[in-house]
């Protein structure tokens, strides 16, 4: 089993910026890529990126493209989704997932492992 758990959600300014954590816990070596989703009010979950735990490439919607880096600490068993230039609309909680697949993983089903999620609002 592998736990996940996010930080550092909070309540920002639009063009604003926050940096997500996501430890994780467990069997940790069943990972192979690391998303990140986002689910609105009233809205469905969405796929926002990931990133290859192995050799650290990423991927992004065309929504946060340019505005959100994935990264990730193999050390210290965490990935980190940098948001820059924060929008309204970027509002929502913010899960990350880990998958057992190595490769483009958008899918949300190919996902078995989640986080609680984190809440990110931006407003004035």
């Amino acid at each position: 089993q592998v736990h996940l758990l996010e930080s550092g959600g909070g309540l920002v300014q639009p063009g604003g910026s926050l940096r997500l954590s996501c430890a994780a816990s467990g069997r940790t070596q069943s990972v192979k890529t690391m998303g990140w989703f986002r689910q609105a009010p009233g809205k469905q979950l969405e796929f926002v990126a990931y990133i290859n735990w192995i050799v650290g490439s990423t991927y992004y919607s065309d929504s946060v493209q340019g505005r959100f880096t994935a990264s990730r600490d193999k050390a210290k068993n965490t990935a980190y989704l940098e948001m820059a230039n924060l929008k309204p609309e970027d509002t929502a909680v913010y899960y990350c997932a880990g998958s057992e697949v190595n490769g483009a993983v958008i899918q949300i089903r190919s996902y078995g492992y989640w986080g609680r999620g984190t809440q990110v609002a931006v407003s004035l």
